[in-house]
């Protein structure tokens, strides 16, 4: 469910909607691709009224799912022509895009490999390509790399920034903070159905949480915490068995614990992923 929500995003945005299981980012996506009707205001996608012309609008977005949705008794060309086929391409151009995205996708050796032969990144890329078949203004993209290894992201995200420099509007969801924080020039935060924040990476971090942080865990927690120097204004946080000092200037207590042998410690700027959970909670939440 969503209460009220209102956003707008340009041509040529890479925009991501973030939130905790339960914010209201599924039904946002739902109603952007005309799924759900909004019960109430009105939506406007790439200048078609939705849900009415909702059939006409998704003719010109491409969707990469959170689970892939490939067909496994097709290859990987067949994959790419079927799709074309269902956006109503004639064959010529479908031939003539397929080779334009193997090559994108780096899957040109892979042209006639079953989907059971691709790993868990070719797939990924396979998917995101598909999607731009019928070359979308539009490309939503829903949690695409959960569950992939660091490197297969890390090629992934490549590809989702030379996209971007190609001026694709780009709306992405995900759980990975530095995803976000690295690709999306713009995050729209959510929570309980309501938009919370709506700024860059950048100023979501620099108007929302202190500058640094210092979490300390470790067998002589509770000791040093007795005799630490915390100065005053210093925000302190205790999640499970860490200690997370939020402040402007924690020198000091960084110095005070290269005394104790039973401490580890991490100091850093801070990122979007302590502004999420300022903003959000720590609490869980099931799925």
């Amino acid at each position: 469910m969503v209460d009220g929500i209102s956003f707008a995003i340009g041509r040529g945005e890479f925009c991501g909607i973030l939130g905790p299981n339960g914010a209201g980012k599924t039904t946002t996506l739902k109603m952007l691709v005309g799924n759900a009707p909004p019960s109430a205001g009105k939506l406007w996608v790439m200048g078609f009224s939705i849900p009415a012309q909702a059939r006409a609008m998704r003719r010109k977005i491409g969707i990469v799912p959170q689970s892939d949705n490939l067909d496994p008794d097709f290859s990987v060309v067949e994959n790419l022509a079927v799709y074309g086929r269902y956006f109503g391409l004639s064959g010529r151009e479908v031939r003539a895009r397929i080779p334009e995205l193997l090559k994108l996708a780096a899957l040109e050796d892979k042209a006639d490999a079953r989907i059971s032969q691709l790993s868990g990144g070719m797939k990924r890329r396979l998917s995101i390509v598909r999607a731009l078949i019928n070359r979308p203004e539009l490309l939503i993209l829903d949690e695409p790399t959960t569950g992939l290894d660091p490197q297969i992201r890390q090629n992934l995200w490549k590809l989702l920034r030379h996209l971007q420099k190609e001026g694709l509007t780009i709306i992405l969801t995900t759980h990975y903070m530095d995803e976000a924080e690295r690709l999306c020039q713009r995050i729209i935060l959510m929570d309980h159905g309501r938009v919370l924040a709506d700024q860059s990476p950048q100023a979501l971090i620099r108007d929302s949480i202190e500058s640094h942080v210092l979490e300390v865990h470790g067998s002589d927690l509770d000791h040093w915490v007795g005799e630490a120097p915390v100065p005053e204004r210093i925000r302190c946080e205790r999640i499970g068995e860490s200690l997370f000092f939020y402040g402007e200037r924690l020198d000091c207590l960084v110095a005070s614990l290269d005394e104790w042998n039973g401490l580890n410690y991490a100091y850093r700027p801070a990122n979007l992923e302590d502004v999420f959970l300022k903003l959000t909670g720590r609490e869980l939440r099931d799925g």
